[in-house]
């Protein structure tokens, strides 16, 4: 099962460091891309290519006017899990949730979710009934969702790796990838 991001609603000028902290967590805890609504961010779309570039793996990011007719798409292909405080508990559904076949669009909400999320979504999940960060809620997900498998992934054709190390940092850069 392949998992796609939708977030929602992308205000540069305010969501900045939230849309492209979510981006990255979804492509480390195993999303094979994302897609944004909302302003266009040009800026956004660089940092997130270059790190893909830099740290491996296969990665896409996507910009597209129309919410609506993104998960219209998808609902033709997989299912639609929308993350909220408001769906049901984690815990109780993500057992069902792994034994999807088909791909899962994650959407995750910006400013104000639309109502229409909640109808067209074939599941509405709950990390936590609490307010809590969009980014959060994301990792979280994935993670219970890949039974935490994503955390041993290596990113093919990275250039940077991280050298696991008790103190200090240590990267190791490789001409032409890892």
């Amino acid at each position: 099962m392949g998992v796609h991001v939708l977030r929602l609603d992308h205000r540069p000028a305010r969501d900045k460091r939230v849309t492209s902290h979510l981006i990255l967590a979804a492509r480390a805890f195993g999303a094979s891309g994302a897609t944004y609504t909302g302003q266009r961010d040009p800026s956004l779309e660089g940092s997130i290519r270059g790190v893909a570039s830099d740290w491996g793996g296969r990665f896409v990011l996507d910009y597209a006017e129309s919410w609506r007719r993104v998960v219209a798409d998808w609902k033709r292909r997989g299912t639609v899990v929308h993350l909220t405080m408001y769906g049901l508990p984690l815990r109780e559904v993500v057992a069902s949730l792994r034994g999807i076949a088909s791909d899962i669009l994650v959407v995750v909400g910006g400013a104000k979710v639309p109502r229409d999320i909640f109808d067209l979504a074939d599941w509405n999940v709950a990390v936590t009934s609490q307010p809590h960060s969009e980014v959060s809620a994301l990792a979280v997900f994935l993670h219970e969702l890949r039974s935490g498998e994503e955390l041993d992934v290596e990113f093919e054709g990275a250039r940077l790796r991280v050298v696991p190390r008790a103190h200090g940092k240590e990267v190791i850069e490789r001409l032409g990838g890892i």
